[in-house]
């Protein structure tokens, strides 16, 4: 899976493989959210603000695990 950077200011890189979102942030840490449409994963690398996408259509909506 490639994660691809992003230009934000608390991600650094999003993934999207098998209706699995991973998500880099700034700090180092990786999270992965599971059961994820593709629109959701592709209005997210649209979405002038990655972060805020996120916290409004990711955070809170599907489930997370951190792996990294």
């Amino acid at each position: 899976m490639n994660m691809i950077p992003v230009s934000s200011s608390n991600l650094s890189s999003v993934g999207y493989e098998n209706s699995t979102l991973y998500v880099r942030f700034h700090n180092g840490s990786l999270y992965s959210y599971s059961g994820v449409p593709e629109s959701i994963y592709r209005g997210l690398m649209s979405a002038p603000s990655h972060g805020s996408y996120l916290a409004s259509h990711v955070k809170n909506v599907y489930p997370y695990r951190r792996i990294g």
